[in-house]
């Protein structure tokens, strides 16, 4: 089971930290990832990081704004999220997967919704 939370309201240039509660799989053998989906569009991919946490990989529209950690200990990973812009707003998703694929997924969380706004 995957349980987002940490999403809300924030204006144009503000900072979100999103995180994902994982239970009830080993944890250390999934990569974990983050998806968002918009109103009206598909979901797509944001970011991802490795089982051992060494390797990470973004979408083009994250880089340089959002960083994916993960706290094996607590089996968690979080979403750190700067300059949010308005194009940002979306329902964000956890998942994680035994591929380093994007579309390779074995678990979903429910969700959590960012909106930026002003």
């Amino acid at each position: 089971r995957l349980v987002e939370s940490g999403g809300g309201l924030v204006e144009p240039g503000g900072s979100l930290r999103l995180s994902c509660a994982a239970s009830g799989l080993t944890f250390s053998a999934f990569n974990m990832k983050w998806f968002r989906q918009a109103p009206g569009k598909e979901r797509e991919f944001v970011a991802q990081i490795s089982n051992t946490g060494r390797n990470s990989d973004y979408a083009d529209s994250a880089k340089g704004r959002f960083t994916i950690v993960r706290d094996s200990s607590r089996a968690m990973v979080y979403l750190q999220m700067n300059n949010l812009q308005p194009e940002d707003t979306a329902v964000y998703y956890c998942s994680a997967g035994m591929s380093w694929n994007h579309l390779a997924n074995d678990y979903w969380g429910q969700g959590t919704q960012v909106t930026v706004s002003s």
